[in-house]
């Protein structure tokens, strides 16, 4: 009587049972398929703000510059934000996007664009131009649609 009552303990401390096993992974892949779509948009997020402040700063500069020269096209001794080595040179401090002035900026007009250039950001593009007008253009993770505004959020609308 006593070894039975032993045999029956010590079977109970033996582990899990595989249908326990199975139930606690079922549960860490439901909590996966949920929480990885979410951190990814959330890292994406992250890597969309790139393109705004770049585009803020070098509209801000831009602005800056018409100040000083009444005209955003380079003069012959002080180069616009919009010229080539400047732009090289911020491009090369990006890691996700590409700046360039789409057209080649008038003495009264430009647009600043950002396009993406890893594969995370592949799609986006945002552009601002000299009368503060937004645009933004979701990549694929997001539809690909058009808005007139900057969309740094999946679902978000202007």
């Amino acid at each position: 009587m006593y070894a039975n009552s032993f045999q029956r303990i010590s079977r109970a401390r033996a582990g899990f049972t595989l249908i326990e096993v199975m139930i606690v992974v079922a549960i860490v892949a439901i909590l996966a398929a949920i929480a990885l779509p979410s951190y990814s948009d959330y890292v994406l997020r992250g890597k969309l703000v790139e393109a705004t402040n770049a585009l803020s700063s070098i509209r801000a500069n831009m602005e800056q510059y018409y100040q000083d020269n009444r005209t955003y096209v380079t003069s012959a001794t002080i180069p616009s934000p919009c010229d080539a080595a400047s732009l090289t040179s911020l491009n090369g401090s990006l890691k996700n996007f590409t700046i360039t002035c789409n057209p080649t900026p008038t003495s009264t007009t430009y647009t600043i664009v950002a396009t993406g250039s890893t594969a995370v950001t592949n799609g986006f593009v945002f552009s601002i131009t000299d009368a503060n007008v937004q645009a933004s253009t979701a990549g694929t993770k997001w539809g690909g649609a058009a808005y007139a505004c900057w969309v740094t959020k999946r679902g978000m609308t202007c």
